[in-house]
């Protein structure tokens, strides 16, 4: 007897990488072995040197073909088996162990959105629909539009095993978000680009596509972000919690920190993060309670509670979350670390 198992990866394209997969048939009970494949076709190599090599790290159940077959993650290496350049994990994991003393857990708010053709699932052949206001968390046929997308969606992350946390309608119609999370961060970070294959995969069955541009349709509507949730031990449980809290928020806006993030934040983070559709000015850096309009939003129970997580909203909705998750546990968890709060 045989299974299927779907290799899936993250290619070289810029400045917005694609994921790729292909299917290995295996014996029952085989180990998932390294793979290759032609990098000379997803901008990961030149013809004359085209080889690169999948290693599996993560895998799951494969809701769609079911049974036995699994979902396998892969980093991308050279075939001296060092990281290849767009291998972005191998910098998480090296932070993540280096940190690990401090918990840091992250959830992450999947923004993306639903296009039918060349236009947003939900607008009108050649206009467009009321404005925002009633889409949000809406209900009705005339207000939200594929439901049933997304509920298959949701359905197979659960399938897979991911820690999905849950959805909702946005801002703009034929926009959705899902949340992966709260997860260490490598967790989150391999189980949200595997959602991710799953939301491509699962669209494809409904004749519809799924993108993560972060500003799909021009002028006064809601761009697409991936506000991503962070804590450590100490932010979470006090009693130093709140002072932990905004030393987090304050080591966001040192010196070069707000652009060193910005600029890994995800490609066309300008045209999202304008000032106005709750978003702070992506060259200005701020922080609040309850504030969407900042950079960084310290929920009101967190401050009531005097303890628990930050938001940063500008990640956009295609940021990596490989580089997302690294870049904040290097800068909150040194400054707590620094100022004795690990």
């Amino acid at each position: 007897m045989t299974f299927k198992a779907e290799y899936i990866w993250i290619d070289g394209t810029a400045p917005t990488a694609k994921l790729r997969s292909k299917t290995k048939i295996l014996a029952d009970g085989a180990e998932l072995p390294l793979w290759g494949f032609d990098g000379s076709s997803t901008n990961q190599a030149q013809g004359d040197a085209s080889d690169c090599v999948l290693l599996p790290v993560f895998s799951c159940p494969d809701p769609i073909r079911g049974g036995s077959d699994l979902l396998v993650l892969c980093e991308v290496l050279n075939t001296d088996m060092t990281p290849h350049p767009s291998n972005t994990r191998a910098e998480l994991t090296e932070a993540g162990q280096r940190f690990a003393s401090q918990e840091p857990i992250f959830g992450i708010e999947q923004e993306y959105t639903f296009f039918d053709g060349d236009r947003p699932l939900g607008f009108p052949v050649g206009g467009f629909p009321a404005p925002q206001g009633g889409y949000y968390c809406g209900v009705g046929v005339d207000e939200i539009h594929g439901r049933d997308v997304v509920e298959a969606h949701l359905d197979n992350c659960l399938k897979a095993g991911l820690g999905i946390s849950g959805i909702n309608a946005e801002v703009m119609p034929g926009q959705w978000e899902f949340q992966v999370g709260p997860l260490p961060p490598v967790e989150v970070s391999d189980q949200l680009w595997i959602a991710r294959w799953l939301l491509y995969r699962t669209a494809e069955d409904f004749g519809v596509s799924a993108t993560l541009d972060p500003k799909p349709v021009k002028g006064d509507w809601n761009g697409a972000g991936a506000h991503t949730n962070f804590s450590t031990k100490v932010m979470r449980e006090g009693p130093e919690g709140y002072e932990a809290i905004i030393t987090a928020c304050e080591s966001l806006g040192e010196g070069s920190k707000p652009l060193d993030h910005v600029k890994n934040y995800g490609a066309g983070i300008d045209d999202r993060l304008t000032g106005q559709h709750e978003t702070a000015p992506w060259n200005e850096y701020s922080y609040g309670v309850s504030d969407r309009g900042a950079s960084v939003r310290i929920p009101w129970q967190v401050e009531k509670d005097g303890k628990g997580y930050i938001e940063d909203r500008r990640p956009n909705a295609n940021v990596d979350p490989y580089v997302v998750t690294r870049l904040m546990v290097d800068t909150c968890c040194s400054a707590l670390e620094k100022a004795g709060r690990s």
